[in-house]
């Protein structure tokens, strides 16, 4: 209980379960699409308990017009988590998380495109030596274009690309905050994904193992339920320098488990464009939490 009363520590310990997410999703043996779609379940059902024990009621006469914004975030946020889980199987857990980590600079520069804010000198620097960043972790000596590697960091940009669409798409959704607004885009993924699923044929629950069902209850009820419970309760009592701080532990804690428990490589080009990615993108978050 003394944890819920401690927002700094909730955010810390929501950042480091998410940077174990790809330690669990490489052990559950079902597809992207069927294993975001339990993801979304489990988690809305969890959220959607937590939201009745707690008494909080969800403004709906104030949401309809946000509707179509909150499908189509939903949308963005099941597809962006089949890219993740698809880059995850295509490359390392670290590169896979580098290259997502790249959302924020994608928001960045469509910041000044959709809301007309202003793109100085230091957030031109930060997006170029983000992307270059990008370029590095391919390992551009070792590059195959087709190879598994590559497929990996294209999934995992991709995912970033639609990771950024959410965080887009929330900034014009004014009438819903916080987990309320998580809520329904679990629900929004729900039905894009099943059927979604559905078409493409891939339910193989009945296949998966003793240790493949305990990781896939952790991802849906630990990694997206409890965990995005604590995130949104600590963004209400931090300010967002120092949100914009401790959530590089999500990263750092991803390619540490990658390297140290999983064993997966990564090349001295790969760990210095990894450090350009979340240096860059951190000083810029942090200059812009502090205008």
């Amino acid at each position: 209980m003394k944890l819920l009363k401690n927002p700094k520590a909730m955010l810390i310990l929501s950042m480091a379960v998410f940077g174990t997410l790809g330690l669990f999703v490489r052990n559950i043996s079902v597809s992207s699409g069927e294993l975001a779609l339990y993801r979304a379940i489990l988690a809305a059902a969890l959220i959607g308990l937590f939201l009745l024990l707690t008494k909080q009621k969800i403004p709906v006469s104030k949401i309809k017009k946000a509707i179509p914004l909150l499908l189509l975030s939903g949308v963005a946020m099941g597809l962006n988590w089949i890219f993740l889980f698809e880059a995850y199987r295509y490359t390392s857990v670290s590169v896979a998380t580098l290259s997502y980590y790249f959302a924020p600079v994608i928001v960045t520069v469509a910041c000044p495109i959709l809301f007309k804010e202003k793109m100085n000198a230091k957030k031109w620097i930060c997006f170029l030596m983000s992307t270059l960043g990008i370029v590095l972790i391919t390992d551009p000596g070792n590059i195959r274009p087709g190879s598994e590697n590559f497929i990996g960091i294209l999934f995992g940009l991709g995912a970033a690309c639609l990771y950024a669409a959410v965080v887009l798409l929330n900034k014009f959704i004014k009438e819903v905050d916080g987990i309320h607004r998580t809520f329904l885009q679990f629900l929004s993924a729900i039905v894009v994904l099943i059927p979604y699923v559905i078409f493409t044929g891939t339910f193989s629950l009945g296949s998966l193992s003793g240790s493949g069902w305990i990781c896939l209850l952790v991802v849906g009820i630990v990694h997206t339920g409890i965990t995005y419970c604590l995130y949104f309760s600590s963004l209400k009592e931090l300010p967002g320098q120092k949100v914009a701080i401790l959530s590089y532990i999500d990263p750092l804690v991803a390619v540490l488990i990658s390297v140290l428990v999983l064993r997966e490589p990564m090349t001295p080009l790969q760990i210095i464009g990894g450090c350009m990615i979340l240096g860059f993108t951190l000083w810029n978050e942090i200059s812009s939490s502090g205008d």
